[in-house]
């Protein structure tokens, strides 16, 4: 576990296509701990080829309509959030919605603030790129992340559903009006 004081040392930075080595694994990895108890292996292998190999990550880091941050420490990644531009369901409201597409943060550091320094970029991230409104889907059996959107201000407004691999599943969608 990292001290508070540890937390306040890890950078957050947007992601340059050198990265996408390092977070195609981070993003798998953090997928997996989050999710693999709750899904089947085939899902799992299936999403995991699906969306986070190398070359989509260094796709999504050239997104001009995305923002790829990520936390290091160190050299080594301790989080990462990817914030776009696009449609956006119609419950979530707002002329200019923005997604939390991902937020993930390393178990070593949850508990730290570092989450809360990451969404703190992405809202600013989400200003840069223009947004009235911040929106997220977090599955629903996932209460933990569920607690820590309330905490950051994240209203539930309806739901949606994900695809894991080939399960159908059910995303709360949670949305927050951006401050100018």
């Amino acid at each position: 576990m990292h001290p508070a004081s540890t937390a306040r040392a890890v950078r957050i930075r947007r992601a340059e296509s050198r990265d996408a080595a390092a977070l195609a694994e981070f993003c798998a990895r953090t997928f997996r701990e989050t999710y693999d108890a709750h899904n089947s292996e085939e899902d799992m292998a299936l999403h995991l080829h699906t969306h986070f190999s190398e070359a989509l990550q260094r796709a999504e880091i050239a997104d001009a309509d995305a923002v790829m941050l990520v936390a290091e420490h160190e050299g080594a990644l301790a989080g990462y959030a990817k914030v776009r531009r696009g449609a956006a369901p119609a419950c979530v409201g707002g002329e200019r919605p923005v997604e939390v597409q991902r937020f993930y943060v390393d178990r070593a550091w949850q508990g730290t603030g570092l989450a809360y320094r990451l969404m703190d970029a992405a809202h600013e991230w989400a200003r840069a790129l223009g947004a009235d409104t911040l929106w997220l889907g977090v599955w629903e059996r996932n209460p933990r992340a569920i607690a820590f959107y309330g905490k950051c201000g994240f209203m539930d407004v309806g739901a949606w559903t994900f695809t894991l691999g080939t399960d159908v599943q059910n995303d709360r969608l949670m949305v927050q009006k951006v401050g100018g």
